[in-house]
């Protein structure tokens, strides 16, 4: 199509003049119908100006199209367009893969409170204490049908007067704070257990090393239990755990001294030592947990 007059006024064929369809040929001598002639022209002025208009628009439209291809090739070949919900990538905003975790410095768990520091010293020892909290309840089974029931008990704080022999001294030397005692018995065998206090560690292991091994407790009768072990042959033990010291005296009921053979007596010394140190390593497991969780 050409700007200026439409094709669709032309014939197909030949350069006749325009004129002719009007008037006929130029050699009529018939007066031109000037009111048709202006109406055409006023006709081909609007759609000269109509053509202007619409190729104004296009020319617009083309040069719209070619600035947004140029700020889609800008944006590094990327097919996404720009819009509120996908803003320009800049500098600025780091990408997906530039991110990282926060890092913080390595911690670790404290350690667990140590139970037996909390019954080391009397500094830390300060849960109550007395035969019985420390032997608690009626009798004491140990392995399967193997009862031992308790007898009478007994506390003091003249650690001397509840042993005989040597011991006494030893004990005194070393700041001896407290003395306990309790009787356990099964049959015809009795066991008295012996629990002396002192306000550090090193006083309960130095009086264990240093025992004689000939001195020993006083037995306690009573609840049941004839006196025992005070003129006849005995079993003794010692031993200590923290600031502990423990000891047993094992032996008959019925006046019989013992020898390496009554394996009876030798089980019950050592059922009872046994059950002594479990019953102070507790003490010590419920203060640390205590203390753990801030009570």
């Amino acid at each position: 199509m050409s700007f200026g007059q439409g094709g669709s006024q032309w014939s197909p064929g030949g350069s006749r003049n325009p004129w002719d369809d009007q008037w006929g040929s130029t050699n009529n001598n018939q007066t031109p119908d000037w009111g048709a002639l202006a109406d055409q022209s006023a006709s081909r002025i609007k759609r000269r100006r109509l053509l202007m208009i619409v190729g104004g628009a296009l020319a617009t439209v083309g040069i719209g199209v070619a600035v947004a291809v140029a700020v889609v090739n800008a944006d590094g070949g990327s097919t996404t367009a720009n819009g509120p919900n996908n803003p320009p990538v800049t500098a600025d905003i780091p990408s997906a893969s530039a991110k990282t975790d926060p890092s913080f410095a390595p911690t670790s768990a404290p350690p667990p409170l140590d139970p037996k520091e909390f019954i080391s010293s009397s500094g830390k020892d300060k849960a109550p204490i007395s035969p019985d909290i420390l032997f608690p309840g009626s009798q004491l089974t140990k392995r399967e049908n193997v009862v031992y029931r308790k007898g009478a008990t007994a506390s003091t704080k003249d650690c001397a007067s509840a042993v005989q022999g040597a011991l006494g001294k030893l004990l005194t030397s070393n700041g001896c704070t407290r003395f306990m005692r309790v009787t356990y018995f099964r049959d015809k065998v009795a066991v008295t257990v012996g629990v002396a206090l002192f306000d550090t560690e090193a006083k309960a292991t130095k009086v264990k090393k240093d025992w004689d091994k000939q001195s020993t407790i006083v037995s306690l009768s009573g609840k049941g239990v004839p006196v025992f072990c005070r003129t006849t042959v005995c079993r003794t033990t010692a031993n200590s755990y923290g600031r502990y010291a423990h000891f047993t005296l094992s032996g008959f009921t019925d006046g019989k001294d013992v020898t390496e053979k009554d394996t009876a007596v030798f089980t019950a010394g050592d059922d009872l030592s046994g059950s002594t140190y479990e019953q102070i390593r507790r003490r010590g497991e419920t203060q640390a947990a205590a203390a753990a969780n801030g009570q």
